[in-house]
């Protein structure tokens, strides 16, 4: 008998390494040019989707992206994936569905799979008062267009069984609502997608280079300092999440943006058991699964700015156990990694997408913890204003002149737990 060969770790790379010589890149890893009609600060979802838009929609190819570290590496990265648009006021309510409708057809037209599983998200009622609640922000739903449903105790258990409908739970499940066209995707793959279909646009998609200044003649914004040199270009977008008011800050404004850490955890993968995204406001906490069966949980801001990407103990502890309040079953899951996104955090919790005060330079920013689910909206309407100089009729009530003028979009309720 012809002894069996054990093949070694180094083995395997080696063959790997050959097997994947002829593989075309997904995009091109480009050397930057002096000059760009538009410079997009940012590599994450929202960077790529605006060079992506820029291109297909508007014709705008000589765009690049400029990355302090790699592809996806941020926030991107850093997410639960959850995609959804369960929120209160009609302006947040056509924002956040066109970025729904996006999602539904962004696979076909980027020909790449980015698993977008619309399996529905849950929202727990545990009180009389969080009934209410939900039957105002779920009518305030349908009035706007969007698809809500209000359940009783029941049809949540049918929903999702594993939840804890013991007659001692601490937390009572009374009933709750599900948008059944929202769901997870796979957020590298957003990434890589858009990364792509820009470099496939003729679009420079430059890693590794960090922006350290702005280069201005008079008032005017006119390029970027980094550490590959100056880069001039006729307009300038910031699209860095936590990292905004550090940019605006070397630009020389002030944004009304407070960095947190957002932290979130998978445990060890299990066969199927979670049938939705669900999420209980009242403890702060809320769960999918992903493909690979890991359990997702998440939670609430680590309340004290921060550029950490690590998290705090007390959210993790206190995550932990709502996940064994709500799922019993789930108690002897072994956590396998913990991780935290910074993100940018402003008074009302909806985004900025627009002209700064400084001429030539636009930003998207202050998503907070909804930056993941409008990815295609933030990079649609950043590139129309780019390309036309009009702010899309989406991103008109988020200007940065609503701080001075008071019309707030307050949707802290809607936008406090899941992203």
């Amino acid at each position: 008998m012809t002894p069996r060969r054990h093949y070694s770790a180094w083995d395997l790379l080696a063959a790997a390494r050959r097997g994947h010589a002829d593989w075309a890149p997904a995009w091109r890893d480009a050397e930057p040019k002096p000059r760009y009609d538009v410079i997009v600060i940012g590599g994450g979802g929202h960077g790529l989707a605006t060079a992506y838009y820029l291109a297909k929609n508007h014709g705008v190819t000589n765009v690049a992206v400029l990355e302090a570290g790699w592809i996806g590496g941020g926030n991107t990265g850093r997410n639960t994936t959850i995609v959804r648009s369960n929120y209160l006021y009609p302006e947040s309510a056509r924002l956040y569905d066109f970025s729904v409708r996006q999602y539904e057809t962004l696979a076909r037209e980027l020909n790449f799979n980015i698993m977008f599983s619309q399996r529905g998200v849950l929202t727990l009622a545990h009180s009389r008062h969080d009934l209410d609640a939900q039957s105002r922000w779920a009518n305030a739903m349908l009035c706007n267009g969007i698809d809500a449903e209000l359940l009783d105790a029941a049809q949540v258990k049918a929903l999702e069984p594993r939840l804890n409908f013991g007659a001692d739970a601490r937390f009572p499940i009374l009933g709750g609502f599900v948008q059944r066209r929202g769901g997870p995707v796979r957020h590298d793959a957003v990434a890589w997608g858009y990364a792509r279909g820009a470099s496939a646009l003729g679009v420079d998609i430059v890693q590794h280079c960090a922006v350290t200044g702005f280069l201005k003649q008079g008032d005017t914004v006119v390029g970027v300092n980094t550490n590959r040199g100056e880069i001039r270009a006729d307009k300038v977008a910031m699209a860095v999440a936590g990292h905004s008011s550090v940019l605006a800050g070397l630009a020389g404004f002030r944004l009304p943006v407070t960095s947190y850490a957002l932290q979130a955890m998978v445990s060890e993968p299990v066969k199927p058991v979670l049938n939705t995204v669900t999420l209980s406001p009242s403890l702060g906490a809320y769960w999918s699964q992903s493909d690979k069966g890991e359990v997702v949980i998440g939670g609430a801001l680590d309340h004290f700015p921060s550029y950490a990407q690590r998290g705090s103990f007390d959210v993790m502890q206190h995550v932990v156990a709502a996940t064994v309040e709500m799922f019993p079953s789930l108690s002897r899951l072994r956590l396998l990694r913990q991780w935290a996104g910074i993100v940018d955090v402003v008074q009302d919790s909806s985004p900025i997408i627009g002209a700064t005060p400084v001429p030539g330079l636009y930003i998207n920013c202050g998503w907070g913890t909804g930056g993941f689910k409008a990815i295609p909206v933030g990079g649609w309407t950043l590139a129309h204003v780019l390309a036309t100089g009009r702010n899309h009729e989406l991103a008109e009530p988020f200007q940065l002149g609503r701080f001075h003028t008071g019309r707030l979009i307050d949707e802290a309720a809607a936008a406090g737990i899941a992203h």
